[in-house]
């Protein structure tokens, strides 16, 4: 029966997503369309570039995987740049499911968490299925990572050399990606250092480091041929140049943050009643470190007699009974616990939490990671309960315990699920804007337009849907150059001897260029579709 349930939920999950990429949705951007251009140079053998485009940080992963899509497909697409991203998402929910099996035991515990991953709010939908860089597939190497860690650490016989190669590979892999995921790197390897230290002193080891130096290979081969550091270029990313008040980045790191970046609100912004989740956060975080950290330090039971079913792999798991140890099982929850305070605490001290706090908040991905970990309290409470004490007395506490615990699920599974409600409705509406965007297109083919000037979030998202048959430099409001993420483009419309100018209606710089005609009647020419103005040269 759980069984089945489970996978209802996977597929629920998967074709919710689906069915959402069929809308092109969630709306694409000019970054998105950057890493689509990435994968476009690799299919055609062009370039094979290391870090996102204009950047010296952030791994081209994603250009990587979607590049043969392209070249299957014979051309690039919106849909074909998001297929890894969707796999991506789908071995994420279904290694978060063994995970939760790994150290719980409790297989209807997984079906809880499956389901929680397979609902979407905006801001989850954007960070699994947009290819803007790092977060599809952080989530997916950083449960990869815990279950590996658990593996080991348990002394789950066969292939161990293999999972200590994978474990240091991800571990590299995601250092070239997108360093947020480190506080799990160091967490699980933290866990294989304290259960697997004599281990790690042989073949293991030797094996484990070469892998990750293999993971990291780009980064490492970049920084030394151009002697760079790409740690500086995080930093100014995350807002370390910037400058936020301390009441602007706790408001953003710990009220909004958590439940923006959890899936706990609507598109863009969170209801007062959603930000809950914020103030259960905290509790939940303690809670899980201090059950995690007694099952640590509890005596470890005879295989005959283990202290509790949760504290074994399920026999009904068909991977086949493991012999799990509790005290691993009970670092890793520590772990993860440990690394999303980690992860919280970071985002909370950095400028992004406090300039931008709405769009930032996707920083917080990885916290999903550690949601076994965090809900296993309070699912173990609603089932059976506190645990008598010593006295056996049942204060009122331990009476209100089961209640408290069942209304903060039901509370997770419906915020969630209403917040997945509110992303759902705005699909028709991306849907319409990207027909639109397909017929700009089609205009400025049927115009012969081959060199454009437009906006920083208009440029490469035209070139890219385009295939690169219409090339864009990008301008600023005032019309002047702006940011250029690959400067090929610009040197080409440079070389142009008339280009047009694209800009989005009512725009700033659509009444810029509006000023110009009326100022210069026959300078420019203008054709309007729905939502698009072209200027083509008088």
């Amino acid at each position: 029966m759980v069984g089945w349930l489970t996978g209802l939920a996977v597929l629920a999950g998967v074709g919710y997503r689906l069915w959402l990429l069929g809308h092109a949705a969630p709306p694409t951007n000019s970054d998105e369309a950057t890493m689509g251009l990435a994968a476009l140079h690799i299919a055609r053998g062009e370039g094979f570039p290391v870090w996102f485009y204009g950047q010296q940080y952030m791994g081209t992963l994603e250009a990587y995987l979607a590049a043969p899509v392209f070249a299957l497909a014979g051309g690039p697409s919106l849909f074909g740049l998001r297929l890894p991203t969707l796999a991506l998402y789908v071995l994420f929910l279904l290694l978060a499911w063994r995970l939760t099996l790994r150290l719980t035991g409790d297989r209807w515990f997984g079906l809880l968490v499956v389901a929680l991953l397979a609902l979407g709010s905006d801001r989850l939908i954007k960070n699994q299925l947009i290819a803007g860089g790092g977060y599809p597939e952080m989530n997916a190497a950083g449960v990869a990572l815990a279950v590996l860690a658990v593996d080991l650490a348990s002394g789950r016989p066969g292939w161990r050399l293999a999972r200590w190669a994978a474990w240091g590979f991800l571990a590299g892999l995601m250092l070239w990606v997108d360093p947020l995921v480190l506080p799990y790197v160091v967490a699980t390897g933290a866990v294989l250092v304290g259960f697997c230290h004599r281990e790690l002193r042989g073949a293991a080891g030797a094996l484990l480091g070469a892998a990750a130096v293999l993971g990291a290979a780009p980064l490492l081969l970049h920084s030394l041929v151009n002697g760079r550091n790409p740690l500086h270029a995080v930093l100014a990313a995350s807002g370390a140049n910037a400058t936020a008040g301390w009441a602007d980045r706790l408001h953003g790191g710990l009220l909004l943050g958590p439940p923006l970046g959890m899936g706990f609100c609507a598109p863009g912004q969170c209801a007062t009643w959603q930000l809950w989740w914020a103030l259960a956060l905290p509790v939940l975080l303690v809670a899980a470190a201090v059950t995690a950290w007694r099952a640590m330090r509890r005596p470890p039971a005879s295989p005959a007699d283990p202290a509790s079913p949760a504290d074994r792999a399920s026999p009904a798991d068909p991977a086949g009974p493991v012999d799990l140890s509790p005290r691993v099982a009970a670092a890793v929850r520590l772990a993860l616990v440990l690394a999303a305070v980690a992860t919280l605490g970071a985002y909370t001290v950095s400028s992004a939490a406090g300039l931008t706090p709405v769009e930032s908040s996707r920083y917080l991905s990885c916290l999903l990671i550690s949601l076994p970990a965090l809900l296993w309290p309070v699912w173990t409470v609603a089932r059976h309960g506190l645990r008598p004490s010593t006295t056996d007395r049942r204060g009122v506490g331990s009476t209100l315990a089961r209640p408290v615990a069942l209304v903060v699920l039901v509370a997770t599974l419906g915020t969630a699920a209403h917040a997945t409600w509110q992303a759902a409705q705005t699909a028709p509406a991306t849907r319409a804007a990207e027909a639109r965007h397909a017929e700009l297109v089609s205009t400025l083919r049927q115009l012969g337009v081959r060199h454009v000037r437009a906006g920083y979030w208009t440029c490469n998202r035209l070139t890219f849907a385009s295939a690169e048959d219409v090339v864009c430099a990008v301008v600023d409001d005032t019309l002047r150059p702006g940011f250029d993420r690959y400067p090929a483009y610009r040197r080409e419309v440079e070389r142009s001897a008339a280009p047009a100018w694209v800009a989005p209606a009512g725009s700033p710089l659509a009444a810029r260029l509006d000023e110009r005609l009326r100022a210069a009647p026959g300078s420019l020419a203008l054709v309007t579709i729905d939502g698009w103005r072209i200027y083509l040269p008088g």
